[in-house]
């Protein structure tokens, strides 16, 4: 479960880099019912927010970095960015972006695991995150696709102390991994690992990438939004067993989010 009191090593923001800041507005405005906000003016937008209901529920950016792709960027708390780049480090990591100060919101910086999975990390100063989660139209999950569980298990819980529980998927569909937060029960539980073929992971040529989980009412209606607006479906919609009915999708410029109706109760 994700709250907003933001635990050091649980998630607490999340931006979407996309090449055209309008058109991803108009999209997840229309399937996931969320209102954007603009932090400039006039027709080149470069970024701003997105609310749902009023809340802050994510951020957007025009994608600047050459040879990357659209992709949404998920960011954990931390106490000190400085000390976890340094844990980064040592535990075989890379720095994208060295530890920075955003005015006086806090303080963040984006790294590489050892295979290439991208995330980042946010000090909070001032802003402490999103506000509104794990409800419709917002963050309820983080999912870390990687073609070495075990690795990235190793690599992420040395530089966050998450711990991490497996199950066993039905059908013989591998084990996931969840995981929690250092020093927090496992209701606090903020996401998951799964293991898949690297040549499976086409989106990145193999490499790890970390995608948002956001909770909706309907996920068929959704997915249907999903299709009218432009996106398309990498899986699903399916029933999963205790979790709920989800779907992997892709907005336009073919970054991944998955849809999530949990299970009532």
């Amino acid at each position: 479960m994700i709250t907003t009191d933001f635990a050091p090593g649980s998630p607490c923001w999340l931006d979407l880099g996309a090449p055209d800041v309008r058109a991803a507005a108009a999209f997840y405005g229309a399937v996931l019912g969320w209102d954007y906000q603009s932090m400039g003016e006039g027709e080149d937008m470069e970024g701003g927010m997105f609310r749902k209901d009023g809340k802050v529920v994510a951020g957007l950016g025009k994608l600047t970095e050459e040879g990357a792709r659209p992709a949404w960027m998920i960011y954990y708390g931390v106490t000190d960015a400085d000390a976890t780049t340094r844990a980064v480090e040592r535990a075989g990591g890379t720095v994208r972006v060295a530890p920075m100060d955003l005015d006086d919101w806090g303080r963040m910086a984006q790294y590489s695991d050892p295979l290439g999975g991208q995330f980042a990390v946010w000090q909070p100063v001032e802003g402490g995150g999103v506000e509104l989660v794990d409800q419709p139209g917002s963050l309820s999950w983080t999912e870390l696709y990687t073609s070495d569980a075990a690795a990235a298990k190793e690599f992420y819980g040395g530089v966050f102390g998450w711990r991490f529980s497996d199950m066993e998927l039905p059908g013989g569909g591998g084990t996931y991994s969840l995981i929690t937060p250092a020093g927090l029960p496992e209701d606090r539980m903020h996401g998951g690992v799964m293991e898949i073929p690297e040549e499976n992971l086409t989106l990145t040529d193999g490499r790890p990438y970390w995608h948002p989980v956001f909770a909706v009412a309907d996920c068929d209606a959704t997915v249907a939004r999903v299709a009218e607006n432009g996106g398309s479906l990498q899986m699903g919609p399916e029933d999963a067993e205790g979790v709920g009915r989800l779907a992997v999708c892709l907005d336009p410029s073919n970054a991944d989010f998955v849809v999530l109706t949990p299970v009532s109760g």
